[in-house]
């Protein structure tokens, strides 16, 4: 899951805001100058430019040229994952995920033309296709952590220790096996918070793909309440 947000999305101070802010400039003016000329043709020059910023402001935000093209918002999973911990935790993992993925997306409608031009260019260079794949992959493997994280702080079916808790701690807890852990010694996600990372992301992309077909018909917020409702009911055939 990789979300395109504006410079509206909300949360944050001011100077976070403002950040954003000269973040979205950056990314547009790249996909707005890739969609005119094609992506090898752009530079980081011309894309400052049309953001009204400097190079070496770019580079504040943006490793490479092609990043902009591919980053858009490098904070919004971020955003997601602190909503998404922060829900009530009465709300099952789906419906919490639901309510923090609609709150980043709120502004989705004034972002209609945008998101079709960044497909666009996305479709016409392979490389920056796959650079988008390992981006989305990154934002889904973060999110399972977190999903993985409510589930162990609610002692749900997944439990191992309470939150913040060293599962190797003498003395800790014996509720569970420990969750096992990577090369990083952090807790690797179970089947289920990665099958919810990896349902979310699809949904997020075909709620927005569905909504770009049929933009004139149908909003943007009642295509992906329908798409969760659709997967929270576990996918009905529909009536003919």
């Amino acid at each position: 899951m990789h979300i395109m947000t504006g410079k509206d999305a909300v949360g944050g101070g001011l100077r976070e805001r403002k950040k954003r802010a000269t973040r979205a400039a950056l990314a547009e003016a790249a996909v707005r100058l890739a969609a005119e000329r094609g992506a090898d043709q752009v530079t980081v020059e011309a894309i400052s430019a049309a953001a009204g910023v400097s190079v070496r402001t770019f580079f504040n935000y943006f490793d490479s040229r092609d990043d902009a093209f591919v980053v858009v918002d490098a904070d919004a999973g971020e955003r997601v994952r602190q909503a998404f911990l922060a829900a009530p935790p009465e709300l099952p993992p789906l419906e919490a995920l639901r309510e923090a993925l609609a709150a980043e997306l709120r502004e989705a409608e004034r972002q209609h033309e945008l998101w079709s031009l960044h497909a666009r260019v996305l479709r016409s260079a392979p490389h920056l296709l796959v650079r988008n794949l390992g981006a989305q992959m990154a934002d889904e493997s973060g999110l399972a952590e977190a999903i993985a994280r409510r589930i162990r702080a609610g002692n749900g079916p997944d439990a191992a220790v309470p939150s913040g808790e060293d599962p190797d701690r003498e003395g800790a807890p014996d509720t569970a096996p420990a969750p096992p852990r990577g090369d990083a010694g952090r807790a690797l996600p179970g089947l289920y918070p990665r099958l919810l990372a990896a349902v979310a992301g699809t949904a997020v992309r075909v709620s927005v793909q569905h909504w770009c077909e049929r933009a004139d018909e149908v909003s943007f917020a009642d295509v992906f309440r329908e798409v969760f409702d659709l997967i929270a009911a576990g996918l009905p055939v529909p009536a003919r």
